[in-house]
């Protein structure tokens, strides 16, 4: 059994790579283990080179690789080089801050002298998604391999070239065999690789059934896990907002990377008393949008990666319309060739449709009508999710208040939610735990290690 690549625009099998098999995935755990000690070993100075240069590659290569993100995923190209960039910039980010987040802390205490070295803890197994292919690895390897650590990587298998092509770049950029490594192997083997004890912890970004399944097993044999995990982030819409800012920042949030982000605004919370403005201006900006190829520059909605996808989403959508809500654009899959679904916004959304509930991951976007800014906080918290939330406000202190009640992970007031290397990122609830990025991330897979001298 191997992986295939397959166009989404087109339906066209780009590749098909074998998987690997015991002997094959043996080598790579043990050059892992063979490299850990030396790299650890490594003077931070010049683990913090390697990063850097790998950014350097990242640039050099940018348009080859973001072109074959959007071949591989459907991503439009604009925002490919977008992503590429922002891999690039953090391993920059990290390149010139992990000496600062990693220097020894003093603590004072009954010794002459304490103190707490955060020190690397060995293999960590990457479980990445396919939505952001480089992004995603690389705002974990960064850190990762900056604080001493090496890197697995068990990327989605609809994306096997981009997974191929990110351990080159760590090759381009020096790094030893053993230090990065893509595993070629099956999503059933994931769990085998977790248990095995040269493995120290690992960390998954993607749905929340693979999330209880990586955390289970993590937990079973005690290792640190980080989980980042789906989301149905409320968007905010009070009754002073500034509508048409509301509006264009909502086409945005919703319809990036064709609506295929755990972190999209998806349930678009609207005080009753401006939703129908809200709604006709969203629907405007929505129905401007033009699906196509994504690799022409004047495209702006992608398809959507996968068919299976698109028809969960759709029986959620059928869900929906059959409970009472209504169809105020698209909601239907566009003909042709090519995994494409029209921009679409479902209004009256209410309590017992599973899009009320459930995340929806594509090109869809969910208006909740609420009678004030009370019901508006009740219904953006009664979820499981809790990854990011946005509100909108005039009021700036009001919104900061609001943001303050939001249960999540990050809550952004009058902008986009979004994630950036300076920031922590991560969610609570069912959306997972730990987090990603500032110098929070890369402490997660650190041993704090406290150090006292008489």
């Amino acid at each position: 059994m191997g992986f295939r690549s397959i166009n989404p625009a087109t339906g066209e099998t780009l590749a098909e790579l074998p998987t690997w098999d015991d002997t094959q995935l043996e080598h790579a755990l043990a050059a892992a283990a063979a490299a850990r000690a030396p790299w650890a070993a490594t003077p931070l100075a010049e683990r913090c080179a390697l990063v850097r240069r790998a950014g350097e590659v990242l640039r050099a290569r940018q348009e080859e690789l973001a072109r074959l993100i959007s071949l591989e995923m459907g991503k439009l190209i604009g925002e490919a080089r977008a992503e590429v960039e922002k891999s690039a910039l953090g391993c920059n980010y990290y390149a010139d801050h992990a000496e600062t987040f990693l220097a020894a802390e003093p603590l004072d205490s009954d010794a002459g002298k304490s103190y707490v070295a955060y020190q690397p803890l060995g293999a960590v197994l990457a479980v990445m998604p396919w939505n952001f292919p480089f992004w995603q690895v690389f705002r974990f390897a960064a850190p990762a391999l900056c604080a001493g650590n090496v890197g697995l990587l068990k990327h989605a298998s609809n994306v096997p070239q981009c997974a191929q092509a990110i351990e080159e770049v760590w090759r381009k950029a020096g790094a030893p065999e053993g230090v990065f490594t893509t595993l070629m192997i099956e999503a059933q083997r994931v769990a085998g690789v977790i248990r095995d004890p040269r493995v120290a912890a690992v960390t998954l970004t993607g749905s929340e059934a693979a999330g209880r399944q990586v955390a289970a097993t993590a937990g079973e044999v005690l290792k640190k896990s980080v989980l980042e995990l789906g989301g149905s982030d409320p968007f905010v819409v009070l009754e002073d907002a500034d509508l048409e800012a509301a509006a264009q920042t909502a086409v945005l949030s919703r319809f990036l990377n064709g609506g295929q982000s755990c972190i999209a605004a998806k349930r678009f919370i609207v005080v009753e008393s401006v939703a129908d403005e809200f709604v006709e201006r969203f629907k405007a900006a929505t129905e401007a949008l033009r699906p196509g190829d994504p690799l022409d520059e004047s495209t702006t909605l992608a398809p959507m990666a996968r068919p299976d996808l698109r028809e969960e989403m759709q029986a959620q959508i059928d869900d929906a319309l059959a409970h009472g809500a209504v169809a105020v654009t698209g909601c239907e899959p566009i003909g042709g060739d090519g995994c494409f679904y029209a921009a679409s916004i479902l209004d009256r959304v209410a309590p017992g449709m599973r899009v009320h509930q459930e995340e929806v991951f594509g090109p869809c976007a969910l208006v909740i009508r609420v009678a004030d800014e009370a019901e508006a906080l009740r219904v953006a918290n009664d979820i499981p999710f809790g990854l990011g939330g946005s509100v909108w406000s005039e009021d700036r202190a009001r919104g900061e208040a609001f943001a303050a009640r939001l249960e999540c992970g990050c809550a952004f007031v009058n902008g986009l939610v979004k994630s950036d290397p300076r920031l922590p990122f991560g969610g609570i609830k069912a959306s997972g735990y730990g987090r990603e990025l500032s110098r929070h991330g890369i402490r997660e897979f650190v041993n704090a290690k406290t150090v006292w001298i008489r």
